[in-house]
């Protein structure tokens, strides 16, 4: 719930009072003061929680200290059991729930003790101490929220910087048919043209990919908003890779455009996204000191790394075992005795290609750096922001994702990080997006993909 900007104050029936639960500190240390007016409550269970992520490298450890920070900065002057005023004009309070005092008991409810059920009596504390106001739990848990719900409470994900209809979100390719052969024709001569020559052509966008057809020919193109024209997309060839079809062709040149600084291609499995932001890397690898190649972990069947067995180069192979599948699927578009080839397995023994977890390049500052983050749909919207803030000089950033494929169980197709990053930076002269819909591993992968 985005902070509200109306000017009149609520009155005390009106004003809700919403229980966060862990998840959602995690998602957003600053998520107790977008709440608008209303107050918040956070269970003692919450801090316990906390407690345990507090130390550590990864986003969810530095949400936990934020958090905890943000809280003691803001009790400085007041115990926790007291509703503390949030800092700014038009928030309401918080406060820290201690103990179960209410008639309901979700532990005995659900015959087991556990930190959910304790969230769950404090919100039902809360609705007891307060029977004139509505008591909300906010959780991105939602197995928390139904059992919530199966106890009368009302319960809701946390809608700050969720996306509101992702089959809406920007597909970067716009399909333009009736266009005259003749301009057709006038832009693979001249290779641009001008907006107003492109009949049907609105509302254009800045790096925004065009299929153009008439009846005799056809042409792919871009809006470049520095020429401010429709210039030819020609395609081509990085480092052995050819696209397959138009939205290929769009990715790449996107990937590879100088002008464009941060790119994302969302698409599904099999449409060769990784694939191209490797290659339209590697194509640059001249431009740049450095192409990293990173991907967020996220452990298998919700357990930790440290379940696997061996070192740590060993428990994390699993999860870059397929960046590895694409570097070498590029390098064996070549002989063993070409240069393209050694150069690749060269690139990587001196670190001018690096493949590595996400967590490990955390806090540095990227310069100089073509950096591809795939699986970026598996990020939060501020995991995205703090990676795009560490950007330096001639530092270029690739997402990489599919937003409908989550792997971590509190985000979804409108929380996470990447359609975040769809929705909100559309249109920006130094971005570009486009959608891959047309699987390209196999036709046994495609069939997959549309029937089952």
């Amino acid at each position: 719930m985005p902070r509200s900007k109306k000017n009149t104050t609520p009155s005390t029936e009106e004003k809700k009072i919403f229980v966060l639960d862990t998840s959602v500190i995690l998602y957003s240390h600053d998520s107790i003061m977008n709440f608008d007016e209303h107050d918040v409550g956070i269970p003692i269970t919450v801090l316990e929680e906390l407690d345990q992520f507090k130390k550590g490298s990864d986003t969810r450890n530095f949400e936990a200290r934020e958090f905890i920070r943000l809280l003691d900065s803001l009790s400085e002057k007041h115990t926790l059991q007291d509703w503390i005023p949030l800092n700014g004009r038009s928030r309401g309070s918080f406060k820290v729930v201690m103990s179960n005092e209410s008639q309901i008991n979700a532990e005995e409810v659900f015959d087991e003790r556990k930190p959910d059920h304790k969230i769950l009596n404090a919100a039902l504390t809360l609705r007891d101490a307060y029977p004139d106001r509505k008591v909300v739990l906010v959780t991105k848990d939602i197995n928390l929220r139904l059992k919530a719900k199966s106890l009368n409470l009302v319960a809701q994900d946390y809608e700050t910087g969720k996306v509101k209809h992702v089959d809406d979100l920007d597909q970067g390719t716009t399909v333009l048919e009736r266009v005259s052969s003749q301009k057709i024709s006038d832009m693979y001569k001249d290779g641009s043209c001008e907006v107003e020559d492109i009949r049907g052509l609105k509302d254009v966008k800045a790096n925004q990919y065009y299929i153009l057809k008439s009846s005799k020919n056809s042409a792919l193109s871009y809006y470049n908003p520095e020429s401010q024209k429709m210039e030819k997309v020609e395609k081509r060839t990085a480092y052995g890779i050819r696209p397959k079809n138009a939205e290929q062709t769009f990715a790449l040149h996107a990937i590879m455009n100088p002008n464009v600084r941060l790119a994302t291609v969302q698409g599904v499995a099999g449409t060769g996204k990784t694939l191209l932001a490797l290659a339209g890397a590697l194509e640059q690898r001249r431009e740049f000191k450095q192409i990293y190649l990173a991907r967020p972990i996220v452990p298998l069947s919700n357990k930790d790394i440290g379940y696997l067995p061996g070192d740590i180069k060993s428990k994390l192979n699993p999860y870059m075992e397929p960046l590895w599948d694409n570097l070498k699927f590029i390098q064996n578009q070549f002989n063993e005795n070409d240069k393209d080839f050694t150069r690749i397995t060269e690139m990587v023994s001196s670190e001018k290609l690096v493949i590595t977890p996400l967590a490990y390049i955390r806090g540095r500052s990227l310069s100089n750096i073509f950096f591809i983050v795939d699986e970026a749909q598996n990020l939060t919207p501020h995991e995205i922001k703090t990676i795009i803030t560490r950007a330096g000089e001639n530092c270029k950033i690739v997402f990489t994702g599919d937003i409908y494929q989550i792997d971590t169980p509190y985000l979804d197709s409108q929380s996470n990080g990447l359609s975040y990053l769809i929705d909100r930076i559309v249109q920006h002269p130094l971005y570009a997006h486009v959608t891959l819909v047309r699987g390209e591993r196999s036709e046994l992968a495609n069939l997959a993909n549309e029937l089952l």
